[in-house]
């Protein structure tokens, strides 16, 4: 590994990628003006709920896209993470499990029956995701032999963990779009009769929530590309172009899904992932620790 990347690394690819992905799936949005809806936001007045709990609202608010910011240090641009932590994989689960609890509080926090629905709906959808999402990333450290995200990229230099970890990489790319609850997995800030955990923000409360659901996606497509695809490994260009191109084209398939996939009901999500995505992710960590003892 190369020298640690300056911090700003860790913000300006996944800002970056997230504008670009929010402008092009506006298109078929209910707002087909992303920066004009955000300079509605921004100036729109907040309303609050009776004894809502407001320094709740604003730490849940705010922790999403912290959070996912935080999940970004250890995410190499090219071959040069902002921190190459010796546990980074285990660093970045934490950060999902902080957006998490975001969310929950998001939705707690204005003292709603809807935004509370809301809330349980991701604190169960997060209960179903979590453990098969968790055995996908370690498969891929138990195959570097390391919980470093450098080593796994060194790892991948004969051959990417894709390819021979294919069950892993479907599992951990569906469970990154339940984190986000993004596409067939959005119940969480549904538009149905319950309005999701963001249903009584307004103005910059919504506007911070929504952009860290956006980061939040585009860190966990982009965490993909050092765990499955490689790094930054490939010909011709040089590292950073092709984490920035793997990166894009996860984040491309991710938006594919919620355009052609219909939204997934919360239980029959939580049974998907209890009966047939956490036994599948067992088998295939099986399968490479074989291959690792075998070495």
């Amino acid at each position: 590994m190369a020298d640690p990347a300056p911090l700003w690394t860790a913000l300006v690819l996944p800002c970056a990628l997230a504008l670009v992905a929010w402008a092009t799936a506006s298109v078929d949005a209910r707002s087909a003006a992303p920066g004009r809806e955000v300079l509605r936001l921004l100036v729109q007045q907040r309303r609050l709920t009776r004894a809502a709990d407001l320094p709740l609202v604003r730490l849940g608010t705010t922790l999403l896209p912290v959070a996912a910011v935080l999940a970004a240090v250890v995410l190499p641009f090219g071959f040069r993470p902002v921190s190459d932590l010796p546990d980074g994989i285990v660093w970045f689960n934490a950060m999902e499990a902080l957006a998490w609890a975001a969310v929950w509080l998001t939705g707690w926090g204005p003292n709603s029956t809807l935004s509370l629905i809301g809330g349980y709906r991701f604190l169960a959808q997060g209960l179903a995701y979590e453990l098969p999402h968790m055995l996908a990333i370690t498969t891929a450290a138990l195959g570097a032999e390391s919980l470093r995200v450098g080593a796994v990229v060194d790892a991948q230099s004969g051959l990417w963990f894709a390819v021979w970890m294919p069950v892993a990489f479907g599992i951990y790319l569906l469970s990154a779009l339940a984190m986000a609850f993004w596409g067939p997995f959005g119940q969480p800030v549904g538009t149905d009769v319950a309005g999701g955990a963001a249903a009584e923000l307004s103005g910059v409360d919504r506007l911070v929530f929504l952009g860290g659901r956006w980061l939040l996606l585009v860190v966990a497509a982009a965490f993909a590309v050092p765990l499955f695809l490689g790094g930054g490994q490939g010909p011709l260009l040089p590292g950073w172009a092709w984490t920035v191109l793997k990166t894009a084209a996860v984040l491309g398939g991710l938006l594919w899904v919620r355009r052609r996939v219909p939204t997934v009901r919360t239980e029959r999500y939580v049974e998907l992932a209890w009966v047939v995505l956490t036994p599948l992710a067992v088998a295939q960590a099986l399968v490479v620790a074989v291959v690792v003892l075998g070495r």
